[in-house]
């Protein structure tokens, strides 16, 4: 997916390295165990976790100068920079671990708690090594433990690389000292450096503010904020585009009525034109698909196919058609409504449009929820924090409380946590996926879309499969 203009001129100021994230004001939050994008990139630069990402994705050092992995993948030990909290305490294997344990007790009921329930035990070794065991090998576990929300803090304050501070609603950071980032002083290093403001704002504020000169990038463009960047925008900047992974799709959350039976589940997931869904939105190269765990997910040795192959889409609305006015036959009813949530962007009726006339199409009525309500389908636009079948199994958990759920799906996943032969492993959560698929309660559409505007001259910034853009290096001076 590609889409890009270069920009007419630079409003690029050497000073600062202005950031509007497309959200609401309250996203510039680092608290809490929930956080929205904008938080996410306030937490990574403000408080490092064990290993971090830079700005192609990569797991790379931070308060871990290296770490090895045991031969059975059963065990990370990592050895800790010599360096201080924020408070000046010495960084020890101690506190560490009690800000680990701490911070994985807070996520206990997130989707991110449950994906670190693979976690058996974590040991404060000698005073600057620390070991985590598993209960089975997972070679993403590096990715995972590198997500914002593991940034150690002591006494609500991290280690940076960054300093925050609040100004008029918005965040400013600056370097820390290379001293605090556990490297050796240099002199005259603030000049390497200029200082990043970031503010969290709706779609169509922000895209002004980047179109004004006033903002160098936006960053969190979702495919339903995508319109803001079709017009105005082009003319000053580029758009780019993450090929991330993740679910992008509808959540069942209504078990009652038609939505009540499986098969009436499966007629609406198989009477969506995937096909000429997103057209309006003048994508290139966005590939739709019909399962939860992508089928070119790196490293995933399994032979899935989309499901339906065997049917052309014409004769796979024939028969979701056929179900529809089977249900309203033997229920005596005169129409089939059913109401979807979807966030307030400047893209949502567009897409409502388009899911309205497919639904219509196989006899349902599609209708917009009320602010704020709970439809009986709720849009799904996620991100993955790792290439592992288990992120998107257990984004439908039954503890999560989400929506429809499969029990059956969830032992499943849970026994591979504990299934030390790989092939094995393998074939559980592939029997999982294949549970929450036949018991339809998430409609596949495709992966998620997120595109950034990125004024010429600002270096540090690059596209990558996980959406996060570390800010640190966004304050490199040019040179």
């Amino acid at each position: 997916m590609t889409s890009a203009l270069t920009a007419c001129g630079s409003g690029v100021d050497d000073d600062v390295t202005r950031i509007a994230f497309i959200g609401s004001p309250a996203d510039i939050d680092a608290n809490g165990v929930r956080l929205a994008p904008a938080g996410q990139h306030l937490r990574a630069a403000t408080a490092e976790g064990l290993v971090g990402l830079n700005q192609v994705g990569e797991v790379v050092p931070a308060l871990a100068e290296r770490w090895i992995v045991t031969d059975d993948g059963m065990s990370y030990i990592f050895r800790l920079r010599n360096s201080d909290w924020s408070d000046g305490t010495a960084l020890t294997s101690e506190n560490v671990k009690s800000a680990l344990e701490r911070n994985i007790e807070q996520l206990r009921g997130t989707s991110l708690g449950v994906d670190l329930s693979i976690i058996s035990e974590i040991r404060a070794m000698t005073g600057r090594v620390i070991e985590i065991r598993l209960k089975s090998p997972m070679p993403q576990f590096l990715q995972l433990f590198a997500q914002p929300e593991l940034g150690l803090r002591r006494n609500g304050a991290g280690t940076g690389p960054m300093l925050a501070t609040a100004s008029d609603g918005a965040m400013m950071l600056s370097a820390a000292s290379p001293e605090q980032r556990g490297m050796p002083m240099r002199e005259d290093w603030e000049q390497s450096f200029r200082q990043v403001r970031i503010e969290s704002m709706p779609a169509e504020q922000a895209a002004d503010r980047f179109e004004a000169g006033e903002a160098d990038a936006v960053f969190n463009g979702r495919l339903l904020s995508l319109p803001v960047a079709d017009t105005g925008p082009l003319s000053r900047g580029t758009v780019r585009l993450d090929p991330v992974f993740g679910l992008f799709g509808l959540q069942i959350n209504n078990s009652n009525g038609p939505l009540a039976e499986r098969s009436l589940r499966e007629a609406i997931a198989m009477g969506i034109d995937r096909d000429t869904l997103l057209q309006r939105f003048s994508l290139g190269g966005w590939v739709p698909s019909t399962r939860i765990v992508p089928t070119d997910l790196p490293g995933r040795a399994s032979t899935a196919s989309e499901r339906w192959l065997d049917q052309p889409f014409d004769a796979r609305r024939a028969e979701a058609k056929r179900r529809i006015i089977g249900w309203r036959a033997s229920n005596l009813s005169a129409t089939v409504r059913l109401s979807i949530a979807m966030p307030d962007s400047p893209g949502t009726d567009m897409l409502f449009a388009e899911l309205q006339s497919d639904f219509e199409e196989i006899g349902v009525t599609l209708e917009m929820a009320p602010p704020g309500a709970r439809g009986d389908l709720e849009l799904v636009d996620r991100l993955a924090r790792y290439a592992d079948d288990r992120w998107f199994l257990n984004q439908f958990n039954c503890s999560l409380k989400r929506g429809m759920c499969s029990p059956e799906a969830d032992v499943l996943a849970r026994s591979a946590i504990s299934e030390t032969d790989p092939q094995i492993r393998t074939e559980l959560l592939a029997q999982a996926e294949q549970q929450m698929l036949e018991s339809q309660i998430y409609i596949p559409i495709g992966a998620p879309i997120r595109w950034s505007l990125i004024r010429g001259g600002i270096d540090g910034f690059t596209e990558n499969n996980w959406g996060l853009h570390p800010l640190f290096p966004l304050a490199s001076r040019p040179i």
